[in-house]
């Protein structure tokens, strides 16, 4: 089946999440891998603990206030040392924490932020910091083979109160990029070519577009979002800077080629590389890291272009964000990588020794101090909704009839883009008219819709029935069932619950089936994606990627739609003379009062769907509050609504 392609089992991840789960909403009772052990004791590992914040009630107000206008604190963004201030750890708290690392024989360093304490040393000796031992795993499915702690970390109860989250102690692979190819089809007809088409054939406004899907270029998107008009004032991002986070290095010759190649005048030598916790290798995803710099630093032609990337496991992501928010140099930040956001709810978490575990879904925590605290310094945050539609597990486990066994597939959204502080960035279809080959029209798509590849699986139902299976590939979206419903989305209309009866079962092909998380039915969520833009491989675009042979067409994913979102909050910046801050109570309060249209800053997605959220007026949970007035919204920001 094809959409086994585009799928990496990682059951391994439901080890991690099921050790010392104690969720009252959740129960885990199975654990997928292989226990071989202790770990070798003297191998080197690199741990960040994550500070608890204080006045995080006050905080929450304070994010409000910034992006409120006749607020006294409108626009009054705090710079890092302020952040630690107001709402980090106290100097005496991380005397405390520095004093037990030292006692254990690891030394530490402090972020900037007051948010994080880094320390590093051997298995040996942070398994008894934190009182556990760090154990080897081999998964059932892949064979991978990596280490994490056998039980919950605990620390002494004098320091439960300031220590929220140790990460770092795994070394397990999970995070994927949210970028997708489009398929091949070895049917009749051999293909499904893209064109000609009148209906999304047009290069008229912007001198870099193509107008051919599958080839399209940043000068697309400038068409299709009503960019062209900033331009046409100078607005190039200028004097504004855009941060990418990543799980992998890249070429930064790959995007000067991209930006050359289609024509794009640029600010000359503007990329800037930060490797964090020893990342810099060129891997598998640098291709990803490529088309971030790419779609970013090519619709903001003349911004800064910073990128932090780190290595893919253990404590890299939270890491690389905590760098790219402590340093502060960002206005606007993106990624493009993520997981399911049920595989983080029982991370491992730090309790005093006296105490049970709290948890806290560590990583979802720390993604969400990290967020609040760009967003309380004006950075934007962007983050990939995810390619598997409203199922988000299917295409990292798989569908049933794998080698491994079978999972089910709940109704899920995707981390960190579910957090209340980020804006989700989802994905759509634009116009295109599908050809077989004798060139009779048998797909005809006539208005942006909600991307899901059903439309696809409709058509092949037909002229080859069971020969592809592309469930769910699509734009991310649907409700948490972590995160509440934040106070921006309370007057939405569309919002909705979660769904009932949603469960992660294993189905092991000798001892059947065990569930392993039995989801909250209509749990008032935060809902998602909060923007959508076009991101199907079929309507998707080029991309230079030296890792993966240089130019590549035919490539999407909402990978594409958070850096694009970012390049655009960095000309919003330039035209507004100030960063523009957390971007969601702006726009949806645009929207409940302005609603969509030719004078919106938003253009409502009605039609398509990702396998089970449909296009409806308003909003919905497959493109959010819509597509993008680029021109329109940049006006109603510098009037300051």
């Amino acid at each position: 089946m094809l959409a086994h392609l585009h799928r990496k089992t990682i059951a391994a991840s439901l080890t991690l999440i099921l050790a010392g789960f104690a969720s009252t909403a959740f129960a885990g009772t199975a654990q997928p891998n292989i226990d071989m052990g202790v770990a070798t004791s003297t191998q080197p590992v690199h741990v960040t603990l994550i500070l608890k914040l204080h006045n995080q009630a006050a905080l929450e107000q304070y994010i409000q206030q910034t992006v409120t206008q006749g607020s006294p604190n409108y626009h009054q963004f705090l710079s890092t040392s302020q952040f630690a201030g107001q709402y980090g750890a106290t100097d005496a708290e991380i005397a405390k924490v520095q004093a037990y690392l030292q006692k254990q024989g690891l030394g530490s360093q402090v972020m900037a932020n007051h948010m994080a304490i880094q320390t590093s040393g051997t298995l040996d000796q942070l398994g008894k910091a934190f009182q556990t031992s760090i154990h080897t795993y081999v998964s059932r499915s892949t064979g991978q083979s990596f280490h994490r702690p056998a039980s919950v970390l605990v620390l002494p109860s004098a320091l439960a109160d300031t220590v929220a989250f140790a990460s770092g102690l795994s070394n397990e692979r999970k995070y994927l990029s949210h970028r997708l190819g489009a398929p091949a089809f070895a049917v009749s007809p051999k293909s499904l070519p893209l064109g000609p088409t009148t209906l999304s054939k047009t290069t008229s406004g912007n001198p870099t577009a193509t107008g051919e899907p599958g080839e399209y270029t940043v000068g697309d998107v400038a068409n299709f979002y009503n960019i062209n008009p900033l331009y046409q004032h100078g607005i190039t991002g200028k004097g504004s800077t855009v941060g990418i986070v990543t799980l992998s290095n890249f070429y930064p010759a790959d995007a000067v080629t991209y930006w050359n190649d289609i024509g794009l005048a640029t600010k000359p030598n503007r990329i800037t590389q930060i490797h964090v916790d020893g990342g810099g290798a060129i891997d598998g995803g640098s291709g990803e890291t490529s088309l971030d710099v790419e779609q970013s630093g090519g619709l903001a032609p003349f911004a800064n272009v910073l990128v932090y990337d780190a290595p893919n496991s253990g404590n890299g992501f939270t890491d690389a964000f905590l760098r790219a928010v402590s340093d502060n140099k960002a206005d606007s930040i993106s990624t493009s990588w993520g997981l399911p956001e049920i595989f983080n709810f029982a991370a491992l978490n730090v309790t005093g020794a006296s105490d049970t575990d709290t948890s806290d879904a560590g990583d979802l925590q720390a993604f969400h101090q990290i967020f609040m605290e760009a967003a309380a310094q004006g950075q934007s945050v962007f983050v990939a909704a995810g390619d598997s539609g409203a199922y988000d597990t299917v295409r990292d486990l798989g569908l049933p009839g794998t080698a491994a066994g079978d999972y089910s597939a709940p109704l899920t959204v995707d981390s960190p883009a579910s957090d209340p502080y980020a804006t989700a960035a989802g994905g759509t279809t634009v116009p295109v008219t599908f050809y077989n080959a004798a060139n009779v029209p048998v797909i005809s798509i006539t208005q942006e819709n909600v991307w899901g590849w059903d439309y696809l699986q409709n058509y092949f139902n037909k002229v080859a029935p069971g020969e592809y299976d592309l469930f769910s590939t699509g734009g991310g979206g649907g409700v948490s069932v972590y995160w509440h419903q934040p106070l921006y989305q309370l007057l939405t209309q569309g919002i909705r619950t979660s769904e009932p009866k949603q469960s992660l079962v294993y189905i092991d092909p000798q001892a059947g089936p065990t569930t392993l998380l039995q989801l909250p039915s209509r749990f008032v969520g935060r809902n998602m994606p909060d923007l959508a833009l076009n991101a199907d491989p079929e309507t998707g675009y080029i991309v230079i990627s030296t890792y993966d042979g240089g130019l590549i067409s035919g490539y999407g994913g909402t990978s594409f739609v958070a850096p694009q979102l970012n390049g655009i909050s960095a000309l919003l910046t330039q035209n507004s003379g100030h960063r523009i801050g957390f971007w969601n109570p702006q726009i949806y309060l645009l929207q409940d009062i302005f609603g969509s249209g030719t004078y919106s800053g938003f253009r409502d997605i009605r039609a398509g769907d990702n396998w089970f959220y449909y296009g409806t007026p308003g909003y919905d949970q497959g493109s959010g509050i819509g597509a993008l007035n680029v021109a329109n919204l940049a006006q109603f920001l510098k009037l300051g609504f």
